[in-house]
């Protein structure tokens, strides 16, 4: 799967921050076995079933430690492995190797884990129009990495941050005084071409967005009668506004609320509720 990771100019900047966590002033059993020159070649291997990502970004832990390490992924991005699976060889000097052996892992078995837990979810829509689409329910210092891992697993990504797009929720709503207002406000405000999305959680606020020209509307925890007739409303008044559902989807949820009609599903349960890949480094 190619998928192109984060910039390296933001991607190296977070993991020299995370080395520097784990290394501190020095790996000191490392340096007390006076292995500093001394090569070394190592396997990665995984542990249990799931889809493997991050394996560039795991180089590229390695290679901040010693530009001349070797690390060959064995198996693409986004591949399902079985337990047991070599998925990549690293070569280069023992100290390196030892010192970004936890932080490249510990990202990998995160950013697969994410990628698993996507994955289920959108294949049970796979037959279906509706896409699914991540949060901002992300962990902090994570979010670009842990959004990278959810299309590794086949889902889109949302809004990365507050700057990306407007998305006027039930607390702006009540601080504006209602939809219509809010709209208004932004719409004065907001920079081109950005668009208007509006969270609704009734039908009297959606036909409130219909009117007010939404670009798009979020059905947010309504029930699935309330999402259908939510979404009969809106194609029959506008066909071009885009609507997408969220709140508490659950796998076993997940096709009937696509099969509303909504355009796009947003759920944070791939990254929240998702849980390590176990993955191991051993020398050969």
């Amino acid at each position: 799967m190619e998928l192109a990771i984060p910039s390296g100019i933001v991607l190296e900047s977070l993991l020299r921050q995370w080395l520097l966590e784990d290394i501190g002033r020095g790996d000191i059993t490392t340096q007390g076995l006076l292995l500093k020159n001394s090569p070394g070649r190592a396997e990665w291997v995984i542990k249990e079933d799931g889809i493997v990502a991050g394996l560039t970004i795991a180089a590229r832990v390695f290679e901040i430690l010693d530009r001349a390490i070797v690390f060959t992924p064995l198996i693409a991005e986004g591949q399902f492995c079985s337990s047991g699976t070599r998925i990549a060889e690293i070569e280069g000097k023992l100290e390196a190797l030892l010192e970004g052996e936890r932080t490249a892992l510990n990202l990998a078995m995160r950013l697969s884990g994410i990628a698993t837990a996507t994955r289920k979810y959108v294949e049970k829509i796979e037959d279906l129009p509706t896409k699914l689409v991540d949060t901002r329910k992300t962990t902090p210092g994570l979010r670009i990495l842990e959004k990278y891992a959810t299309r590794v697993g086949g889902a889109i990504n949302h809004r990365l941050g507050l700057d990306d797009a407007v998305m006027i929720k039930d607390n702006h709503i009540q601080a504006a005084g209602g939809i219509g207002k809010a709209i208004a406000l932004i719409r004065k405000n907001m920079p081109y071409p950005l668009t208007i999305e509006v969270e609704t959680s009734n039908e009297e606020q959606v036909q409130e967005a219909i009117e007010h020209g939404a670009d798009i509307i979020m059905l947010d925890n309504m029930s699935l009668e309330t999402m259908t007739q939510a979404v009969q409303l809106i194609r029959t008044m506008d066909g071009k506004i885009i609507i997408e559902a969220s709140g508490n989807i659950t796998l076993e949820s997940i096709a009937a609320v696509a099969q509303t009609g909504v355009d796009y599903i947003s759920s944070s349960a791939p990254i929240t509720r998702s849980h390590w890949l176990d993955l191991s480094m051993r020398f050969i």
